[in-house]
């Protein structure tokens, strides 16, 4: 018997050269963002300060807070219902196994610019084309959906099986038979998945874009804080988490409806 014993695992120096650099390179980045320590300790203290001002939260004002909360999920379901129906038609097209190239081409442009930017940004340019209030906030939602729902539901089109679309091509069917009869049954339960996740999303997003006067609970927001009301700031975030948690609890019945 050897009495040399070889190392189980050879030392790869390349990569623990990498794992060096990137260690200096995160303290570099702290460093050049101004991240100490002392900062640190002092945010906590600001932030505990912060959240003490906040306490108890202040809910006589409940009748705004109602009528925002009230406009904030309309825009979410008239958003989500528009935005999830175009997504479909711009899925389909965009799915390489079903249609050609000169048209899977324009239609995923159109997915990945209406992706491409953050929902804020949007409501900016739409506040700024249609002027302040709901509308500007349902155009948002609405591309936002088509960005996230038409990605995935061309990428959910392009799993299915092929044979049950030859069949019906071999029996002569017509195009729209064959997205109903082939298509959709292998994609349908994909799809209201995205489309109860996209309705739960929009909601969330439908308290922010308000921020920049895009309707909702947003721009109530913004004025507390603007005012430095945060008793009612905390009215807000805490009708906010409660508008969440309902939007998930209908995407569950949603979900379960569909399932059964």
């Amino acid at each position: 018997m050897s009495g040399t014993q070889r190392a189980a695992f050879r030392p790869n120096w390349a990569a623990r050269a990498g794992w060096s650099l990137l260690a200096v390179y995160c303290v570099y980045a702290a460093w050049s963002m101004d991240f100490t320590w002392a900062r640190f300790v002092s945010g906590l203290h600001n932030g505990a300060m912060f959240l003490g001002s906040m306490f108890p939260p202040e809910f006589t004002r409940w009748r705004l807070l109602v009528n925002n909360l009230a406009e904030t999920l309309q825009i979410a379901i008239i958003a989500s219902g528009a935005g999830i129906a175009l997504s479909l038609p711009f899925g389909l097209v965009c799915a390489r196994n079903l249609m050609p190239a000169w048209a899977t081409w324009p239609a995923r442009a159109v997915i990945a610019v209406s992706r491409s930017f953050h929902p804020v940004i949007f409501a900016i340019l739409f506040v700024k084309a249609v002027g302040f209030g709901p509308l500007a906030g349902i155009l948002t939602l609405v591309v936002a959906s088509i960005g996230f729902i038409g990605k995935l539901f061309a990428e959910a089109v392009e799993e299915i099986s092929l044979k049950p679309v030859e069949a019906c091509r071999a029996a002569g069917a017509p195009f729209l038979s064959v997205i109903i009869f082939a298509v959709l049954p292998q994609v349908l339960n994909r799809f209201i998945g995205f489309a109860t996740y996209q309705f739960d999303a929009n909601i969330r997003n439908s308290t922010m874009v308000g921020i920049v006067g895009a309707g909702g609970i947003g721009g109530t927001l913004f004025a507390a804080f603007q005012r430095f009301d945060y008793d009612f700031l905390a009215a807000i975030l805490i009708s906010i988490i409660a508008l969440v948690m309902l939007g998930e609890y209908l995407a569950s019945v949603v979900k379960a409806v569909f399932n059964d």
